[in-house]
C-alpha cells in the first residue's frame, strides 16, 4: 500500500502537482518508507514549487517556503532545519523584486531575463496541464513588463528606481511633470513616472506599494515615450540613434502585445465578466490571432519555435534582444522531490 502511495506521489510530482503531493504527505506518508524529517523537506519543496507555479515571487527568497503557504506543511513546521535547497532559492531570487528599497541583490530590477524565462516555463506547464487561466495570467504579466524588457537593453537595468533618475530626469525632461500638457502620459503614468524617481528613498511600505501598483504603469510609460510621443523629450532624445531604434521598435511590439487578443482573454474571464474560462483551443485561437497581427512588427513571431504557444518564445526573445529559453526551475524542483523520494525509499528501515 505504501509503494502505491509513493508511486502516486511520483506521478503527481512529475505533473508539478505540488499542492497535491503535499496533501498526500499530510494524509499519512510517514510510514515505513518516509521518516518525518524527509516529509518536512518534501513539504518545503512542495511549498516552493507551488509558489513558482503561482508566480508568488515576493516570497521566493524565503528559506522557509511554508510561511504563509497554502499547501500542507504541518510536519515542516516542526523542523527548523528543513528549508528550500540554497541552489534553487538562489535561482528563484533572480526572478524576484527586492522587497526593500536598498535590498541586494536587485533581482528582477537588475534584469528581467530570469523572470521571463520562468514565465515561459509557467506558461508551458500550465498549458500542458489545461490550466488556461494560469496561461492567460502569465501572458498578462509578460505584456505588462514587456516594455521594461525592451528598455533594459539601453538602460542596463530593468527599471530599477534607484537608477532611473539618471536615465529619465534632468533638464528638458517631461518625465513625471503633471503640468506639461505636451507629454502624452496619462495621469496614472505621470504619477508612476514621478514616484519612481523618489521611491527608493521611501520606507518598505511605500516601496512595496509602488511595486504592487505603479511599477507596471511606469513600464507602459516608457513604451509611450519610445513608440508614440509626438514631442519627444530627453528621455528619448538622449539615446543614441541605435538605442532609439531599439526602444522604438521594441516598444511598438510591446504595446501591440498589450492590446492583443490573448491579453483580452484576461479581461473577459473569469468572475465578474461572464464567468467564462477559456479552453485550450480558445487560448490557441486567441494566440494565433495575436501572432498574425504581431508578425507585422516582429516577423520572428510567425516562425514555429516549438513552444506550446507557437512563436511566443520568439516574441519574448525579440523583445529581449537575445534568445531566452524557458527556465527549468519548476522541473528541477520536481526532480528534487523525486530524487529525495528515491533516496529515502532505498534506505533500510
Amino acid at each position: 500500500m505504501m509503494e502505491t502511495a509513493l508511486d502516486a506521489v511520483r506521478v503527481l510530482a512529475r505533473r508539478y502537482s505540488f499542492a497535491e503531493v503535499a496533501a498526500l504527505l499530510a494524509a499519512g506518508m510517514d510510514g515505513a518508507s518516509l521518516d518525518t524529517r524527509t516529509i518536512a523537506q518534501l513539504e518545503q519543496l512542495c511549498a516552493f514549487g507551488q509558489r513558482l507555479m503561482e508566480l508568488d515571487a515576493e516570497d521566493f527568497g524565503a528559506a522557509d517556503a511554508t510561511v504563509s503557504s497554502n499547501v500542507e506543511h504541518e510536519v515542516a513546521a516542526r523542523f527548523a532545519d528543513a528549508t528550500v535547497p540554497p541552489a534553487l532559492r538562489k535561482r528563484a531570487l533572480e526572478c524576484r523584486m527586492p522587497q526593500a528599497p536598498r535590498e541586494t541583490p536587485r533581482g528582477a530590477l537588475s534584469s528581467l531575463h530570469p523572470t521571463f524565462r520562468l514565465l515561459l516555463e509557467v506558461i508551458d506547464v500550465r498549458f500542458r496541464r489545461g490550466e488556461t487561466m494560469g496561461v492567460v495570467a502569465a501572458a498578462h504579466i509578460a505584456c505588462e513588463y514587456a516594455p521594461l524588457l525592451v528598455w533594459e537593453r539601453v538602460l542596463g537595468h530593468a527599471g530599477d528606481p534607484a537608477l532611473m533618475a539618471d536615465a529619465v530626469g534632468g533638464k528638458k525632461s517631461s518625465w513625471g511633470h503633471f503640468e506639461d500638457r505636451g507629454c502624452p502620459h496619462t495621469k496614472a503614468e505621470k504619477s508612476a513616472a514621478k514616484r519612481v524617481l523618489h521611491v527608493s528613498q521611501e520606507n518598505v511600505v511605500g516601496w512595496r506599494a509602488y511595486l504592487d501598483r505603479q511599477h507596471s504603469v511606469m513600464s507602459h510609460a516608457l513604451a509611450t515615450c519610445a513608440a508614440s510621443c509626438p514631442r519627444p523629450c530627453t528621455v528619448y532624445t538622449r539615446l543614441s540613434p541605435r538605442e532609439a531604434e531599439t526602444v522604438t521598435i521594441g516598444s511598438r511590439i510591446a504595446l501591440s502585445f498589450n492590446g492583443s487578443a490573448i491579453i483580452r482573454l484576461r479581461h473577459s474571464a473569469p468572475v465578474g465578466h461572464g464567468f467564462g474560462v477559456p479552453s485550450r483551443a480558445e487560448v490557441l485561437e486567441a494566440w494565433e490571432r495575436t501572432r498574425e497581427s504581431m508578425a507585422r512588427l516582429a516577423p520572428s513571431v510567425a516562425a514555429d519555435d516549438g513552444f506550446v504557444l507557437p512563436g511566443f518564445n520568439n516574441l519574448v526573445s525579440t523583445l529581449a534582444g537575445v534568445r531566452l529559453e524557458q527556465s527549468t526551475l519548476i522541473a528541477d524542483t520536481a526532480t528534487a522531490i523525486i530524487e529525495l523520494l528515491a533516496t529515502s525509499a532505498a534506505e533500510p528501515d
